[in-house]
């Protein structure tokens, strides 16, 4: 049976990792100088940002090879459980990570834009994989952090620590925005699929039996979080996912207006409505004309 780890402070993450507490509130790891582990299960009560070090051939993502081996960020958010499963040989991890616990930003301005940053609930799968440059400026942002936490603390320290991983973070966003991009051909195939999934749904009796499909549905049918597949459809297509799946329900609803034989409450149960005037809310905001005064439009 594997050990279970729950880490709810810095001083408790650093212990397993055998570092110095340097700040009872945020650390920088490297986990070269960690004794060597098997497998495992790690509840996290703090966040923790992970620079997997990746020497070990390709990387793949789906059934594509990526390009990218130097580094792997993964983004670990309080109440995740991280589970490490190998053939049971122990292993020596290699990388760098921060962590910090969420009441060292408390009352900060990256308090109040942290929930900006989807990546923190994004699956591990998903993670974001860097060129050498991009990690060589992760790494300095991690320098830069370290060098805070080794003075003494002072009224500064909080607002400096805490901007330097604003900043961090915001590379990360950049990075991210990079890695949609060259991720394209992965990005369409699941761009069509989306696509290919809702045409399936409403060609079913789903709509009458559970209703209008959510963005978790549909995500969750892709095998992908929720924010990643939030975050992929907004760059590719400029919408967000829920704009996107209501754009087809006005697609198919505008085809359904023509059958003169159905009412307009039948064609809001088919596409799954539960009540009619649902329908006629969101035909009106899409098309600017009610879903009857279409009818007689055309």
């Amino acid at each position: 049976m594997k050990p279970v780890y729950h880490f709810d402070a810095i001083s408790t993450y650093n212990g397993f990792n055998q570092h110095e507490t340097l700040h009872p509130l945020v650390s920088i790891l490297d986990y070269s100088k960690a004794s060597p582990r098997g497998q495992s299960k790690m509840h996290f009560d703090i966040y923790c940002i992970v620079l997997k070090e990746v020497k070990c051939g390709d990387l793949k993502y789906g059934r594509h090879n990526y390009d990218y081996q130097l580094g792997t960020l993964v983004f670990i958010s309080p109440g995740q459980v991280v589970e490490v499963e190998n053939d049971g040989t122990l292993y020596q991890p290699m990388g760098h990570a921060l962590a910090f616990h969420p009441d060292l930003i408390r009352g900060t301005p990256l308090a109040d834009n942290l929930g900006k940053y989807n990546f923190f609930g994004y699956h591990t799968s998903e993670a974001l994989h860097l060129s050498e440059r991009e990690r060589q400026i992760v790494l300095d942002c991690f320098s830069k952090i370290q060098f805070e936490l080794q003075q003494s603390i002072d009224k500064h320290s909080k607002k400096l620590i805490t901007a330097n991983i604003e900043l961090f973070l915001n590379y990360c966003e950049r990075f991210y925005d990079r890695q949609f991009i060259t991720r394209d051909h992965v990005n369409k195939g699941i761009l069509e699929k989306f696509n290919t999934l809702l045409n399936h749904y409403f060609s079913s009796s789903r709509p009458q039996e559970i209703g209008l499909p959510t963005v978790a549905y549909c995500a969750q049918e892709l095998n992908l979080s929720v924010n990643y597949f939030g975050d992929l459809i907004k760059k590719e297509t400029g919408e967000s996912a829920q704009e996107f799946i209501q754009k087809k329900i006005i697609e198919l609803a505008k085809n359904k207006i023509f059958e003169v034989d159905k009412t307009l409450n039948d064609i809001a149960y088919e596409l799954g409505f539960k009540y009619p005037q649902h329908f006629s809310r969101l035909f009106k905001q899409r098309t600017g004309k009610s879903p009857s005064a279409y009818r007689l439009l055309h």
